[in-house]
């Protein structure tokens, strides 16, 4: 008889941000082909460094304007607008104005724990950098 292997440790539980009131993966059905495409045009717009730069520092954050999130990244502040439209598109930021400033949050409580995620599954695969930026 084949033993039962235990469940891997989760890096975010149901709950930290995400709805909870969404089936569990294993008991969704299988992904339709359209619902494949549109999951795939998901992780195209986070298949981009700035991106994800972007988002990790709004979660860090709560919210931060174009101006100064180009400073934090070292990029020209119409680089970093045209990458939140993109994220935007995608309703994972929205914005609000105040005055002559723009400041951009994560709308969607999802992007977090997906990050972390990510994270997990690089410290997993020893794919984790130091703080100067070596890869361990």
């Amino acid at each position: 008889m084949a033993k039962k292997q235990a469940a891997p440790a989760v890096c975010c539980e149901p709950g930290e941000g995400c709805s909870t009131d969404r089936l569990a993966l294993a008991e969704r059905p299988l992904l339709s082909f359209v619902d494949a495409v549109k999951v795939m045009a998901l992780f195209k717009v986070l298949g981009n460094d700035t991106r994800i730069r972007l988002l990790h520092h709004l979660v860090r954050s709560g919210e931060a304007t174009v101006t100064g999130m180009a400073k934090t990244l070292g990029m020209k502040p119409q680089a970093v607008s045209n990458q939140l439209v993109r994220l935007a598109d995608t309703r994972m930021l929205t914005s609000r104005r105040d005055g002559n400033n723009v400041y951009y949050r994560v709308e969607n409580p999802c992007v977090a724990p997906l990050l972390d995620l990510a994270l997990c599954l690089m410290e997993d695969e020893g794919m984790t950098t130091t703080r100067n930026g070596a890869e361990t």
